[in-house]
């Protein structure tokens, strides 16, 4: 088969007597995206020689029309013109299942009522018979009428008479009572149909319908491909992160596991598809943001009081004008067990994008659940640490440092984190690049005791003429590596920031931090180190804050 001559951007006057030929599409392939999805169909067709108009009304409703694009391929010479969609209503695909369904809840519906009618019927006879015996049972109470001349008054034995009348009035009523429970069984059943008969009325559901106008001067075998966008579908990443500490002479290792999880109700399900996943957001905004101008001016003089109705003018009424305190508006915000493996998705990366193709095909149904696959899994050598902030919890945490190789792109989600095959918790992952430094918390490490204590705290006044309060507090911690091997650590605290000029906060003499306003945050410290196996450091700093005698302060966070 060779590519078409013309494709989607051919375009001219069709003729009105082109053949309407319908088609059936099934889809081969999903491109998704973190918002929305891409869909290849395909339509296979034999056409004769002249002019058609291929309808393709399968496709879901929620179809983005600007994004659909038809192109192909064909035996022959094929031009392809104009492409029309529009909105339909059709009868869903299981339309004939269901009215199969329907005659069959009918004829069970009518088979239920005959038989409640010959129950029916079997309570009018017995009522009959009740009436009649109810008769003969009063007859002893009659007066008998006189004999015959020449005959004597009959005897009647109306106690055999009356075991009769009773037998048979229990039969009667037995008869009566079974019918009724039956009928009313019936109708249990027949309500129970008759909503099932409701659920299963003749559905119609949303479409779009795609016209593709061809001409064929030959007849020819073709492969018409349609690709559309849609929105509801997704996939986000999660991470498993499993981290061996090693030993003494054995190095750690981290292995990167990364997942993702699909889910789509696009209208229409996916099976049997060859899937890609795609960092690209096809739906995100395509230009960077404008920005206003942002005016300063002072405020209008307020009028003096009494004066401000003869003040006001006409044209200042119903206007008012923002007030600007000197800042900007904020911005918006086999013979032996082996393991099984998993098999992994194959990673193009480019400088603005990463693709995933999964191995094989996938079914992803159109209910929203969630649909796992894997993509890669990295192998990284990391570096360990330990971070404590024992003003909060006497307690060290390890931390994972990697370095991401180059050419990869993580998107943020979830990770589960797993420290020598026992799971530890959850964390999230940021947006990060390759080359990019990130720490994983793998929990609290035991194997590094952590002690704070407050060793002074001094309040009081300093100065003759002009004095001030100060307030003075010293810390002692000590940090013991118990590990086999040395271990690089992090100790955070922190002093007072002050917001007023006439409060000082000064660092008292003691163990020097490494580093000042961590991160940008002002007045938090930090020691970093390396400590050998079964070595303690001790680490003491303190601070005084200074202020007017006569002023008070307050400490807030």
């Amino acid at each position: 088969m060779r590519y078409l001559v013309g494709l989607v951007a051919v375009l001219w006057t069709w003729p009105l007597g082109a053949a309407e030929l319908p088609a059936r599409s099934t889809v081969d392939s999903v491109t998704v995206f973190p918002s929305g999805a891409e869909v290849r169909r395909i339509v296979r067709l034999q056409l004769s020689p002249g002019d058609h108009t291929v309808i393709i009304n399968d496709l879901p409703q929620q179809v983005i029309a600007n994004s659909i694009r038809v192109e192909g391929k064909a035996t022959g010479k094929l031009q392809i013109g104009a492409v029309d969609s529009r909105r339909v209503v059709v009868l869903r695909s299981d339309a004939e299942a269901q009215q199969s369904a329907r005659e069959r809840i009918e004829n069970e519906i009518q088979r239920l009522k005959d038989e409640r009618a010959r129950f029916e019927g079997q309570i009018e006879t017995a009522e009959t018979q009740k009436t009649f015996i109810t008769r003969l049972a009063e007859l002893p109470t009659r007066p008998l009428p006189p004999p015959a001349a020449g005959h004597a008054q009959p005897g009647e034995d109306w106690e055999k008479i009356l075991s009769l009348i009773g037998s048979t009035m229990s039969d009667v009523n037995r008869t009566i009572q079974d019918a009724r429970i039956r009928i009313r069984d019936i109708d249990r059943r027949i309500e129970e149909l008759e909503k099932e008969l409701a659920n299963q009325a003749p559905a119609v559901e949303g479409r779009t319908e795609v016209k593709v106008h061809v001409s064929a001067p030959a007849p020819v075998e073709a492969d018409l491909v349609v690709r559309y966008q849609v929105p509801s579908a997704s996939w986000t990443p999660l991470y498993d992160a499993r981290l061996a500490t090693g030993s003494k002479n054995e190095a750690p290792k981290l292995t990167l596991t990364r997942r993702a999880i699909i889910r789509q109700r696009t209208g229409e399900p996916w099976e049997n598809v060859v899937l890609t996943l795609s960092t690209t957001r096809p739906a995100s905004d395509v230009t960077a943001p404008d920005l206003k101008p942002i005016a300063v001016d002072f405020e209008p003089e307020k009028p003096v009081v009494g004066m401000a109705q003869e003040m006001e003018r006409p044209a200042a009424r119903g206007r008012s004008a923002p007030t600007l305190q000197g800042a900007a508006p904020p911005m918006p915000a086999a013979a032996s067990d082996q393991a099984a493996e998993e098999t992994f998705a194959q990673a193009t990366i480019t400088e603005f994008a990463a693709t995933f193709a999964v191995p094989g095909r996938t079914t992803v149904e159109n209910t929203g659940e969630t649909k796992r696959v894997v993509i890669d899994e990295l192998e990284l050598e990391p570096t360990l640490l330990v971070r404590a902030v024992p003003k909060r919890q006497e307690r060290a945490f390890l931390y994972a440092k990697m370095v991401l190789p180059k050419a990869s792109v993580f998107l943020p989600g979830e990770v589960s984190l797993f420290r020598d095959q026992t799971f530890v918790g959850t964390g999230r992952l940021p947006q990060l690049a390759g080359g990019d430094e990130h720490e994983l918390g793998f929990g609290p490490d035991d194997a590094v005791r952590v002690r704070y204590s407050v060793a002074d705290e001094k309040r009081g006044e300093s100065g003759l003429i002009s004095t001030s309060r100060t307030d003075q507090r010293n810390f002692r911690i000590t940090v013991k590596n118990l590990h086999e091997r040395p271990i690089a650590f992090t100790v955070l605290d922190q002093v007072p920031a002050s917001l007023n000029e006439e409060i000082k906060v000064e660092l008292m003499s003691g163990t020097a931090p490494t580093r000042r306003d961590v991160d940008g945050k002002r007045g938090i410290l930090a020691w970093d180190g390396t400590l050998e196996a079964d070595e303690e450091r001790v680490i003491e700093f303190g601070y005084r804050v200074s202020w007017p005698a006569a002023k008070n302060i307050r400490f807030s966070q």
